[in-house]
């Protein structure tokens, strides 16, 4: 009898054994719908984020953008807006001029308007390009002519500026134009 019990183990545990190799296959195969699942989320999530950065760096370039032209106008409405007072004192000149016989006190208040103008400027970061007695710089200079000079020292140099010129914030906005010694 003792062969017949190992007869019947036999088959049970074969049968174990399928049934583990079968439950095996579907622990795996509902692990990998888990993680199909697990990955397509994470897709989706990743997707979802993309749209959404994409849309906020898209609102942040026009927002940008915007900010950029209203600013390039105010500014410009700000350099009008500090202008006006000295229109205003050309302005009185003009009339003053026409009305009065004392050339004196015209030419002061031009001077006086001149100097505000100066002053607007430099406040503005303007200067104005020294050049005479300078080194020529084609760089920085537009040469209008050329002359002829006795001194050997002046030659190269800059004797004459027929036209200011102007530097914004240590840029360049307007070359001097002058006259060189030959």
């Amino acid at each position: 009898m003792p062969a017949d019990k190992t007869e019947t183990n036999q088959p049970s545990a074969e049968t174990e054994q399928a049934g583990q190799a079968a439950s095996a296959v579907a622990t795996e195969s509902a692990a990998v719908s888990s993680t199909e699942e697990d990955l397509m989320a994470k897709l989706t999530e990743m997707q979802d984020k993309y749209l959404r950065l994409s849309a906020e760096f898209d609102n942040y370039r026009k927002r940008t953008l915007r900010e950029k032209i209203e600013l390039a106008q105010s500014g410009g409405e700000r350099v009008i807006v500090s202008l006006l007072p000295i229109i205003d004192d050309f302005d009185r000149a003009m009339t003053s001029m026409h009305t009065t016989d004392d050339c004196a006190a015209v030419k002061a208040g031009v001077e006086l308007i001149y100097s505000k103008i100066n002053e607007f400027l430099k406040q503005n970061g303007v200067k104005e390009i020294e050049a005479v007695n300078e080194p020529f710089n084609s760089d920085l200079h537009e040469a209008v002519t050329s002359v002829a000079v006795e001194d050997e020292a002046m030659r190269g140099k800059i004797i004459e500026v027929t036209q200011k010129g102007y530097k914004l914030n240590e840029k360049v906005i307007r070359c001097p134009k002058v006259v060189v010694g030959e």
